[in-house]
């Protein structure tokens, strides 16, 4: 039932992604894609400092485990390409970058705990800087007249506030992986003892004490999140609606906020053009304009995940080229 699960996301997300597009004015919305000509092209290139944001921040994570620096920045950039490309187009668990993530590094020969650790860190750090740019959108949102609707999503955000704080104080203070040892193996991939897990909790405790990186790193993936807002205005100003940066801010918070709640469904399909239709209209944004908005990232999505996801078959089928060849030698 567990590998199932997956791909009924994907069905649901296709399902609630049909409907959306049923409903619109289809001639509309390709008239209103027509409309952003090839300049939409540009939010490609764009996307690259979203991926070297994290990468720097993961970069700054490793510095204590990697003085030699074999994870480069420009090796963790492609590997963040890859993990994206695995969230976003493969039907997987939304961890499922993170276990190919930690599978990359693992082959510049890093040890296996503080790696661990770092990918672990890095996704609560991503949990905590999803809230804080919820709740600059939310901000954003109060001088609207939402009514009925902003206090539902503002219990929402306050019901779930404590998910990243009880995370946080359960990895600093709980020993969590000595007590999981034994599913411990799905995110590293390799036999873990109780003593290797109990050393990714003190290496987790030792990360959580670096208090300066940690803060750094945030900001770096809070600007990261910011920087996709910078799409949605790029795009409603090519299709001659355009917005500002307040509610470009506002708009892109919210949606990424639902796919985080929808994380069961992969890549978040049907799920952000949902979002973006509901929070675009409150917006005075109609469902053709956000479905062509939905549409753009679609295709940044395709055209930065597909490159990413071949490069790193490519890379897997060179390293067993390699192993067969150095076994044929002994």
């Amino acid at each position: 039932m567990k590998r199932l699960r997956p791909y009924l996301g994907v069905v649901v997300g296709l399902v609630l992604l049909i409907a959306l597009i049923a409903q619109a004015n289809f001639s509309q919305l390709v008239q209103t894609l027509q409309s952003g000509g090839r300049d939409l092209l540009w939010l490609i290139p764009y996307r690259s400092l979203f991926f070297f944001l994290y990468a720097l921040g993961w970069l700054l994570l490793l510095r204590p485990s990697d003085p030699e620096r074999r994870a480069s920045l420009s090796y963790l950039f492609w590997v963040t390409t890859v993990r994206e490309a695995v969230d976003r187009l493969l039907p997987v668990a939304s961890v499922g970058g993170s276990v190919i993530g930690v599978r990359l590094l693992r082959w510049k020969k890093l040890a296996v705990a503080p790696l661990s650790a770092s990918v672990i860190v890095e996704i609560v750090l991503t949990l905590i800087a999803s809230y804080v740019f919820t709740a600059l959108g939310l901000a954003l949102l109060v001088r609207l007249d939402w009514g009925h609707q902003f206090r539902q999503v503002l219990l929402v955000f306050l019901a779930t506030l404590p998910v990243p704080i009880v995370t946080v104080l359960l990895l600093r203070f709980g020993g969590v992986f000595a007590r999981l040892h034994a599913y411990l193996p799905r995110l590293i991939g390799d036999r873990i003892s109780p003593t290797a897990a109990a050393s990714v909790d003190g290496e987790l405790r030792a990360s959580l004490r670096r208090k300066s990186a940690l803060a750094t790193v945030a900001l770096l993936q809070l600007a990261a999140l910011v920087s996709g807002a910078f799409e949605v205005w790029f795009a409603m100003r090519l299709f001659g609606h355009p917005i500002s940066a307040g509610s470009a801010i506002a708009l892109e918070s919210m949606t990424q906020a639902v796919r985080h709640v929808a994380f069961v469904i992969p890549g978040g399909l049907g799920v952000q053009e949902a979002g973006l239709v509901f929070f675009g209209q409150l917006l005075g944004i109609g469902g053709e304009l956000a479905l062509a908005v939905s549409m753009a990232k679609r295709l940044r999505e395709i055209t930065w995940g597909l490159p990413a996801l071949m490069s790193w078959q490519w890379a897997e089928g060179r390293r067993i080229h390699r192993m067969v060849a150095d076994e044929t030698e002994c």
